[in-house]
């Protein structure tokens, strides 16, 4: 898939399927430590906001970044920051974890 394709934002559909079909995609959890503890997608990196551009380093560029929060605000403001500086495949989870729990792990739980 050529760069210039990739979405802003995808759903939790989306990325489940793309998760389910083994495409090589990051997932960067922003939320902050305390909310990590309750609920987290497996194997996604997790950085919280304020610590990412003193982090970016531990970041991939050669395959899509998806970024996710609790709803989805957070993580669009992490995304937009990413794709300003160098990451041109940083996409935003729209309704962030929420969603996923309600949509793709119903046994996750929610806050």
């Amino acid at each position: 898939m050529a760069v210039s394709s990739l979405p802003l934002e995808i759903g939790v559909a989306e990325l489940d399927a793309w998760r389910r079909s083994g495409r090589d995609i990051a997932v960067l959890d922003v939320r902050e430590d305390w909310e990590v503890a309750l609920c987290a997608v497996d194997g996604s990196l997790r950085i919280p906001m304020q610590q990412v551009p003193g982090r970016k380093d531990e970041l991939p560029q050669d395959k899509p970044l998806v970024v996710m929060c609790h709803h989805g605000g957070r993580s669009r403001q992490v995304m937009q920051w990413l794709r300003g500086n160098g990451f041109a495949q940083a996409i935003n989870l729209a309704g962030g974890i929420h969603a996923w729990a309600s949509e793709i792990d119903r046994d996750m739980p929610t806050y």
